[in-house]
């Protein structure tokens, strides 16, 4: 089994499940855990971590959702390949989903109302597009 090390903030108000779950999901992007990798049993990681059970419960239950892991009991947890083009679509779904959750969360923390976060996500977006249109001509 790799030896994995989370590194959780608690100061930064992000939900530890919400850390636990980003950090696997960067982890399989980044290649350090593959296919067939295991990973810690939710008692194991919650000892490690100091943290409640059902937060790794939680963690682990959405990875498992979103086709990343797959819990075999008595077996332990592992690793899935996204080998199918739903899976990969569920699993690019799920990314975005985190990412934009992630954005949310941080500008309400920093002060700013959905009004102002939805004005600039499509003042970006209008930029974006004007960007790219000026790349294609």
């Amino acid at each position: 089994m790799n030896e994995l090390k989370f590194e959780l903030d608690f100061r930064t108000g992000a939900p530890i499940y919400e850390q636990i779950v980003e950090q696997v999901r960067n982890r399989i992007d980044s290649g350090a855990l593959r296919p067939g990798d295991q990973l810690p049993t939710v008692r194991q990681l919650a000892l490690e971590l100091r943290v409640n059970f059902n937060t790794i419960a939680r963690a682990y239950r959405i990875l498992d959702e979103a086709g990343l892991i797959s819990t075999q009991q008595g077996r332990g947890t592992y690793i899935l390949e996204p080998d199918t083009p739903e899976a990969q679509s569920r699993l690019r779904r799920a990314r975005l989903d985190d990412l934009i959750s992630s954005l949310l969360s941080d500008a309400s923390r920093h002060g700013y109302t959905l009004e102002e976060i939805s004005e600039e996500v499509h003042a970006q977006l209008q930029i974006r597009r004007e960007h790219d249109t000026e790349i294609q001509e």
